[in-house]
Order: structure tokens, then C-alpha cells, then sequence
């Protein structure tokens, strides 16, 4: 979430929100014989993390970032946007409660797949939307997808596709933000303009 760059009301709620933070990294679940992960990006990961954790089958969510050059990367860090990382969820499901491909029907409904400069209120590469494959079979579902949702917005698709690498769990205080923090997050989700673009997005399908 970039506050910067919007006001000074949030500057005002993120100094509230991480005056109570702790700066602890979670280390992130792993996934047994019976269960697969994966890995999404959609902007703000505590967004994604509330739509992900609705869907029965998903054992876990855990938000992250993934794709940069340094280890271990802070979330001051990454929001900066010197990293090359992404804001990110990884995804532990049950495959045979639900499949990759219900997962990416999820993932694609809560993005704006036209938007390569970010996602919604958040600006920057560190916020773009992205599906991080780890097979030829999810990178064959995912591109199969993407062309779904291009034909069906009939417009390019700026999300991007790209071969999974090192994910790191974020601080303990965005691990579910929503549930923890619910009016702080509502009031970030809304003046983020996500819900409204979202509608106006997939109305359109």
C-alpha cells in the first residue's frame, strides 16, 4: 500500500497503523503431500489475502513479497520500490477442494488485468498484478487464462506471467490485516477506489 502519494489523510492512518507494528518476518507455511501453493500478486496483498482466504479449499494465505534482488526485504523496502519486489500471497490449498485453475478464476476478479502501472490506488511496479507459475502446467492454465480474460474484456492484458523464485512472508502485522485491523483496512480499501474499480471493470465481461 503506497501512502505517499495520496494525501494527507493517509499519512495520517498509516502512522497510526504501524505505530502499533512489530517488525518480526513470519516464515512461511509449507505445504504437505495433500496440498499445493501458489502465488498471486493484485496490488495491495491485504486485499487479495481477504479475497483468497473466501475460497473454499485455501488452507492459508500469507502476504509476502517476491521477485527482488535482496533477501529478506522489508516492507519500508519494498513500498520504497528499490528492491524489485513485488507485494504478493502465497496460497496454500487443498487441490481436491478446489483446483489452480478455480484459483486463477479468483485471482483475475480481484485485479484490473489492464492496469501495467500498478493496482488501483497503489502506483509502481511493487504493486502490479502478477501470476508466478512453478510448473508448465500452472504457466499452461495461467496463459490460457490471461487470453479468457483478454477476449473477454476485449483489451491487452498487462498482468504478468512469470516463473515463481524466493517468496518472503511480511512483518506479523500485515499477516490478515483485514480481519485484525477491519475499520483502518475498510477505510484504505475504500478511499483506494478498488471495489468501485473493480465493478467497473468486470461489469463490462
Amino acid at each position: 500500500m503506497q501512502w505517499s502519494t495520496r494525501g494527507s489523510w493517509a499519512a495520517a492512518v498509516m502512522l497510526t497503523i504501524l505505530a502499533g507494528a512489530t517488525t518480526s518476518v513470519m516464515a512461511a507455511p509449507a505445504a504437505d503431500s495433500k496440498r499445493a501453493t501458489a502465488v498471486f500478486a493484485g496490488g495491495c496483498f491485504w486485499c487479495l489475502e481477504q479475497a483468497l482466504d473466501a475460497v473454499k479449499g485455501v488452507v492459508s494465505t500469507t502476504s509476502g513479497y517476491t521477485g527482488g534482488r535482496i533477501a529478506q526485504p522489508t516492507y519500508e523496502e519494498v513500498s520504497a520500490g528499490n528492491t524489485g519486489h513485488i507485494e504478493a500471497v502465497q496460497v496454500v490449498y487443498d487441490p481436491s477442494q478446489v483446483g489452480y485453475a478455480d484459483l486463477l478464476k479468483v485471482f483475475w476478479r480481484n485485479v484490473d488485468p489492464v492496469d501495467g502501472g500498478g493496482q488501483f490506488c497503489d502506483r509502481g511496479y511493487q504493486y502490479q498484478s502478477a501470476i508466478f507459475v512453478q510448473s508448465t502446467q500452472e504457466r499452461r492454465l495461467a496463459e490460457r487464462s490471461r487470453d479468457e480474460v483478454a477476449g473477454d474484456l476485449n483489451a491487452k492484458v498487462a498482468t504478468v506471467i512469470t516463473p515463481a523464485g524466493e517468496f518472503y512472508a511480511a512483518e506479523d502485522y500485515h499477516q490478515d490485516y483485514y480481519q485484525k485491523n477491519p475499520a483502518r483496512y475498510n477505510f484504505y480499501k475504500w478511499n483506494c477506489g478498488r471495489e468501485q474499480r473493480l465493478k467497473e471493470v468486470w461489469e463490462r465481461s
